[in-house]
């Protein structure tokens, strides 16, 4: 079934003048001659981003920033009286309605976006982002990994959208200096609380986190034998030289003691030969 908005796979039914004819299981849209692969012919499959253009289905080989049903740190173009345009990838400019506009948007400005569909076909964007992260029903697991778009930072942390359709706390303990929003993680669900909302993490948790954490931190030992972390290494510190959370690092310290692979020096951890 052909989507429009969105990027898939179709195959080329014929060429002519006018470019490649993909087929959609219903009439056949147009991939535009300026655009058609070397060496194409009918039968060879092509990755599409399909969408309206005079009121028709029309297809392009340039992929957008955002899909329909995806969020986006997106820049504003063009904001006038007449409207709000954002770049977004494509030959043509995304409109931003005003009415989906918390606030007016000013050009040059980077705003979080979800690329929508309306009633005739047509993509547009929406500046408002509650209206379309889901609360109810949640279709996701504790532990389950998990790719994050970070919106907003508060006092607890960063407000992260979780697979482009739920709202998630990643927590202060967490955020690193250098992350702003538009940025895009990969974590895993922490907890599902029972007011409905989620908290992410960036580490796995339980054994297969603590391995991980092992890893880490026998590579940095590797290289000079000795780190100067210890257990009153202040979090920031520990973070910025392993990327890993202090809770992490000491649950991996005490294992890789109890093993008898490192010493504990008052100013650091030494690895043993």
């Amino acid at each position: 079934m052909l989507e429009i908005g969105r990027a898939q796979t179709l195959t080329i039914d014929y060429i002519d003048q006018r470019g490649a004819w993909l087929r959609t299981g219903e009439e056949p849209i147009l991939l535009p001659s300026r655009q058609v692969p070397e060496n194409a012919r009918p039968g060879t499959p092509v990755e599409v981003f399909v969408y309206l253009h005079a009121g028709a289905p029309l297809a392009t080989l340039r992929q957008p920033l955002a899909q329909v049903g995806e969020f986006a740190l997106l820049r504003v173009n063009t904001a006038d009286q007449s409207g709000t345009f954002l770049e977004w990838g494509m030959e043509k400019e995304l409109l931003v309605p005003f009415s989906e506009q918390p606030k007016r948007m000013k050009q040059g400005q980077y705003y979080m976006v979800r690329v929508c569909l309306d009633d005739q076909g047509r993509c547009f964007a929406s500046g408002r982002i509650d209206r379309w992260l889901e609360r109810d029903n949640i279709e996701l697991e504790e532990g389950q990994p998990v790719s994050m778009l970070i919106w907003q930072f508060t006092d607890l942390g960063a407000k992260v959208i979780v697979e482009h359709r739920y709202s998630a706390l990643l927590y202060r303990s967490e955020v690193q200096p250098e992350m702003k929003p538009g940025d895009r993680l990969k974590g895993f669900v922490k907890s599902l609380r029972t007011d409905g909302k989620v908290d992410v993490t960036l580490h796995r948790a339980g054994k297969a986190g603590t391995d991980r954490a092992v890893g880490i931190l026998l590579e940095a030992l590797g290289k000079s034998g000795f780190l100067p972390l210890h257990d009153n290494s202040p979090p920031e510190l520990i973070r910025k030289q392993l990327g890993m959370s202090k809770k992490a690092f000491k649950k991996a310290v005490g294992g890789l003691y109890k093993t008898g692979r490192i010493e504990l020096l008052d100013n650091g951890i030494r690895l043993k030969e």
